[in-house]
């Protein structure tokens, strides 16, 4: 039976207000119009279900409204899923994904620091937020890096030169970035659709490839950046250091791994 705006908020357990949102944003399919009443029906309950499920799963609406329209398919949206589920550290076994997320207040308090230099720090994008539900949103991890760079404060780096820093730093990191995934999509996922497999089968071997490849990404950059940084200081000290400043960095290096 055909239902009323009002009547399919109270059954998706939804405002009014939010179905028309997701109306304007193209993510439901336009009511049965008699006269002036809009009529709603199962498939708007679904589509609903639907929306609500992705959104669960850590989707940005952005990408719900591709899955919906079809311009995405099972494989992309379980790859979607697996780096969703990364970026929020909820893969394995560990609690749902919304569980994990942190607000920035939330954030300022678990780590010590106050909101203002936390916002200061996303300006400047060396603390990168992860969007759930429309919402930036943080991790544990972000707690971390938090923490490591009041160490930094602490140790008498000035804020703005951190933070001159991290413009540097994220526009290479970026450019880097988007090269890497440039790669994937055109020798992993690209590849993929070329071949033709079944959907299932296209899903599985496209998260396999993604968590393979990742961690192996990570623990190059890391190693090279960690490599990189010790070798520049190394040749800064050997130029303006004392000898005493030389034989410790020495050292240093050679019980680092």
């Amino acid at each position: 039976m055909p239902i009323r705006v009002e009547e399919l908020a109270a059954r998706a357990e939804l405002s009014v207000d939010t179905i028309r949102y997701y109306q304007a944003r193209n993510l439901l399919p336009a009511p049965t119009r008699v006269g002036r009443v809009a009529w709603y029906g199962d498939e708007h309950l679904d589509r609903l279900a639907r929306i609500r499920e992705l959104q669960g799963r850590g989707f940005a609406l952005a990408v719900i409204g591709r899955l919906l329209a079809g311009e995405l398919d099972h494989a992309d949206e379980e790859l979607i899923a697996a780096v969703v589920s990364d970026a929020a550290g909820t893969a394995g076994d560990d609690p749902p994904i919304e569980h994990q997320w942190l607000t920035i207040e939330q954030l300022a308090a678990h780590s010590g620091i106050p909101l203002a230099v936390l916002e200061a720090v996303v300006r400047e994008g060396l603390l990168v937020p992860q969007r759930a539900q429309g919402e930036d949103r943080y991790t544990q991890a972000d707690v971390t890096a938090a923490a490591a760079g009041l160490r930094l404060l602490e140790q008498g780096l000035p804020l703005p030169e951190l933070l001159a820093l991290a413009r540097d730093h994220t526009l290479a990191m970026r450019a880097t970035a988007e090269r890497a995934v440039g790669l994937f999509d055109r020798y992993v996922r690209q590849a993929l659709r070329a071949e033709g497999v079944p959907e299932e089968v296209a899903a599985q071997r496209l998260v396999s490839a993604f968590e393979e490849i990742l961690p192996a990404t990570l623990t190059i950059v890391g190693h090279h950046f960690r490599r990189t940084l010790l070798a520049v200081a190394q040749e800064h000290i050997e130029r303006v250091g004392t000898d005493g400043e030389r034989q410790l960095v020495l050292a240093a290096g050679e019980h680092t791994p």
